[in-house]
């Protein structure tokens, strides 16, 4: 390993939301919380986006979904742009990525840059996923679909990529962190580069549908609801929303139980990975960064999953970083959006890149960058995804109410206030100090407020050029399914 430059392993825990870290007794996520006051735990990061495709190109890019294009009008993450990994592996690391969302694979443009890309969803990597088959069909429509599509491509491939999907992945008890651990365990036991490497890993715990295991929810749940009476809640987010489905208060204790009993799982497997680089000697010299690439809804503003919306339950995720000069660093209570990850690692491990600097849309965080703190964070949710198409697909009818979702949003926050605005006209205003669920609307009261925030998001609008494609991605009918699998209706 280069005595010069340190590792760099950057985890995203798919959906998780920053309230989910915070202090419990019993505490639910002990490694998180060691790596918290042993590195630099930040409270107030925020997503520039609600859902999984725009937030990770935005971390990777540096900047925000209108500049980068990659967001529900345009699913794709244009190789136009430079990204960290490229950056990174130009500089000399070893750049290796472990996804678990289907979103984030080379079909959408994330593999650039990396020499390893590997998808935890298959078993032999393949660009034809007849695992989706293996999850969404039975009996002798089941062996059909596979028969139809075997030759495919490779065919020993594709039969040994279904049977995992059916006889492995689709019944483990998690979304796929043991099996990344292990995957990361061989690579780390066979890897003979000197080089540092890059380590980016995308834990789909806690993303929809909450299934932890038995032992990590029980203690979580009412005490007079069983684990299966739990799993029989609806996680059906798009009935939720679209009216077809009556939840109650008590349907979302349960759910957020669940939820919450998936971080906790999830908790421990990061305690698995940290102690799996302390094994192989590489702990002491890594900048080891967690985070989340948005939050969720479980009932708060009458929304499920992760769209629609760009309040704080999506928006604010937990940061912590450790290693090098981050360890020690307390709690920082700076406004923070994920796009500043960027230079601050490029700062952190020394490496220049002028020209990819120059696309940034964000500011160095490293201890040592002389950088002053944000003013306000912003977020954009370029298109709804799914469309009110997709849902009335999935759905059948949806209520006139419902079609207030069909538009853009664009927000920003200070340390105070924060504006939300949408493409139909629509404007919320928040006291985020005082109303931290953003329960009342401001927006009729205070006018001078409003103006002020209204006028500084215009002016950040027009600090840079948009990205517009004329066209839309197509893709595979495999992906297609898998990602409505994940609830992403297309």
């Amino acid at each position: 390993m280069s005595e010069a430059r340190p590792n760099i392993v950057v985890i995203v825990m798919d959906t998780a939301r920053a309230d989910a870290f915070s202090s419990k007794e019993p505490s639910l996520t002990p490694n998180f919380d060691t790596l918290s006051s042993t590195g630099t735990a930040y409270s107030r990061s925020f997503s520039v986006s609600p859902w999984t495709l725009p937030s990770h190109a935005s971390l990777f890019t540096g900047m925000v979904p209108s500049k980068h294009g990659a967001h529900a009008g345009h699913k794709r993450l244009e190789q136009e742009h430079e990204r960290l990994p490229a950056v990174l592996s130009d500089a000399g690391y070893q750049t290796v990525a472990v996804s678990n969302n289907t979103w984030l694979s080379e079909e959408f443009g994330f593999a650039r840059g990396f020499d390893t890309f590997r998808k935890n969803w298959q078993y032999i990597q393949s660009d034809v996923d007849l695992g989706t088959i293996a999850r969404t069909e039975e009996g002798l429509d089941k062996l059909r679909s596979v028969a139809a599509r075997i030759f495919d491509g490779n065919p020993l491939i594709n039969t040994a990529n279904a049977v995992y999907g059916q006889f492995v992945r689709k019944r483990a008890e998690d979304d796929g962190a043991q099996s990344t651990n292990d995957w990361i365990r061989d690579w780390l036991a066979r890897r003979e580069q000197t080089d540092p490497f890059f380590l980016f890993v995308n834990y789909l715990e806690p993303h929809l549908e909450y299934k932890p295991p038995r032992e990590h929810a029980v203690p979580l749940l009412p005490e007079d609801v069983s684990y299966n009476e739990a799993m029989a809640v609806n996680q059906d987010a798009w009935q939720y929303i679209a009216k077809k489905a009556d939840m109650s208060e008590r349907d979302f204790e349960i759910l957020e139980a669940l939820y919450q009993a998936e971080i906790s799982y999830l908790d421990e497997r990061i305690g698995e990975l940290k102690e799996l680089l302390q094994e192989e000697g590489e702990w002491k010299d890594t900048i080891f960064i967690l985070t989340g690439d948005h939050g969720e809804n479980i009932g708060e503003h009458r929304l499920m999953d992760h769209q629609y919306c760009l309040y704080e339950t999506l928006l604010h995720v937990p940061l912590v970083i450790h290693g090098r000069e981050f360890t020690g660093g307390g709690t920082v209570d700076e406004l923070i959006q994920l796009t500043d990850l960027v230079p601050t690692l490029l700062d952190a491990v020394d490496i220049d890149a002028p020209g990819f600097r120059e696309q940034l849309q964000a500011r160095s965080f490293y201890p040592a960058a002389d950088t002053a703190s944000r003013e306000y964070v912003v977020a954009e949710y370029m298109a709804p995804q799914p469309s009110m198409e997709a849902l009335e697909g999935r759905v059948g009818e949806i209520p006139d109410p419902v079609y207030k979702y069909n538009r853009s949003l664009r927000a920003i926050r200070t340390d105070r206030w924060k504006l939300i605005r949408g493409s139909d006209g629509s404007v919320e205003l928040y006291n985020i100090e005082n109303d931290p669920g953003e329960t009342t609307d401001c927006s009729g009261d205070k006018e001078e407020i409003r103006r002020e925030l209204a006028d500084d998001l215009d002016d950040w609008l027009d600090s840079f050029d948009r990205t517009e494609y004329s066209d839309g991605v197509r893709m595979k009918e495999g992906t297609k399914q898998r990602l409505e699998d994940l609830g992403y209706l297309q």
